[in-house]
């Protein structure tokens, strides 16, 4: 069986255009963009150019566009940012429990330190009651902080409603966009936010790149200190090299026609589940707001891993742990009340651009082969 790469909310290759800016830029701007001379100034333009390239997609001014190391950077620094600058002793923080570890691990930090964080619930589908929002708001409340799209299962939030009401209560509102930027509209006036994040390896960039829509107005302390680079939001040398991958990739994803063929591709790939295991496949996230790329689902008293184990060409997530024979759901299916029969045998295939149906068509025969012999209930 040939390779087959079902694991684009993992990371994406770098895209073909987006490698040719990288040899360019490696040829032409080795300067400190920061400097003044004839050195300096291609490698300055390549990342402003960068930064007019990524605002453009967010819908912003690029002078709203702070690079960073990646989306875990872009967290910390909102998250980090927006503690530091409140200078209050007990700043309030309200987020859910399906958030990436780059949300939950500074959070559990900040706590440390003084910091109050109300971890809100979500539906069996993943899905944050944005009324529950509008409850837990407190006089404290410095940040609410709402992932755009679940990175396991793809459930889409309702962001643009939960960021009126922060807006409606003066509250700055974050969204971790590292798995939607690409996939789907992440206009910040339509959303509503005041900060976003993005991560060049999810949307066909490097890794090592990502940036921080901070919206005018929104007053951070910075994460990491040294000399006045971007604007005094983010020290460190600019890298003309990975500004400018990130750029073009921005460039590429406002492109989202690719995403309704993953969209075509993922719910025949649901079918052909469905069709070939029955009762023995179930849907994790929901079934319509859902990434358009995403497919998350359970092999009912099957243990993920071991599936995956047994096909080894195929590149896929599992969103349950063995540790000495002992299965650990991942903490999004657990709070989605997934049972631990079901979420034991969760494997989450995100498609991308290149993936066809051949690919699909591969991937269900070789499951199928793999259950058929251990003995799962697939249909002949």
């Amino acid at each position: 069986m040939r390779r087959i790469y079902l694991d684009h909310n993992a990371s994406t290759p770098i895209a073909p255009e987006v490698s040719a800016v990288m040899r360019e830029a490696m040829e032409d701007a080795f300067g400190n963009p920061s400097s003044e001379h004839w050195a300096g100034s291609p490698a300055r333009e390549l990342v402003e150019s960068a930064r007019s390239q990524v605002a453009e997609l967010l819908g912003c001014a690029a002078g709203e566009v702070v690079f960073t190391s990646g989306g875990s950077e872009a967290n910390n620094l909102a998250l980090k940012g927006i503690f530091y600058k409140s200078k209050r002793p007990h700043p309030h923080f309200i987020t859910t429990r399906v958030e990436h570890p780059a949300i939950v691990a500074p959070l559990r930090f900040l706590e440390r330190l003084g910091a109050h964080v109300i971890w809100l619930p979500v539906d069996g589908t993943g899905l944050v009651d944005p009324d529950d929002i509008r409850r837990a708001i407190t006089t404290d409340t410095v940040l609410i902080s709402i992932m755009h799209a679940n990175n396991e299962v793809g459930t889409i939030q309702p962001v643009e409603d939960c960021a009126a009401i922060a807006r409606e209560h003066g509250i700055p509102f974050h969204t971790d966009a590292a798995q939607s930027v690409g996939k789907i509209s992440t206009r910040v006036n339509d959303l509503g936010v005041d900060l976003l994040t993005i991560a060049g390896h999810k949307l066909y960039a490097p890794k090592g790149v990502g940036a921080l829509y901070i919206r005018d107005g929104v007053q951070l302390e910075p994460l990491i200190h040294g000399a006045g680079h971007e604007g005094g939001r983010r020290a460190g040398t600019e890298s003309a090299l990975l500004t400018a991958a990130l750029g073009k990739a921005c460039v590429l994803a406002g492109d989202l026609a690719p995403m309704s063929d993953a969209r075509d591709l993922r719910d025949r790939f649901w079918q052909m589940l469905k069709d070939r295991f029955g009762d023995g496949v179930v849907l994790n996230g929901h079934a319509e707001l859902r990434l358009p790329n995403t497919l998350n689902v359970s092999f009912v008293g099957r243990v993920g891993a071991e599936i995956l184990a047994a096909v080894p060409e195929i590149a896929a997530s599992t969103g349950s742990a063995c540790h000495a024979g002992r299965i650990e759901l991942s903490p999004v299916l657990e709070a989605m009340g997934v049972t631990p029969e079901v979420g034991m045998g969760a494997i989450r295939f995100s498609l991308g651009r290149s993936t066809t149906q051949a690919d699909v068509d591969a991937t269900v025969s070789g499951l199928a082969e793999v259950l058929t012999s251990t003995g799962t209930g697939a249909k002949a």
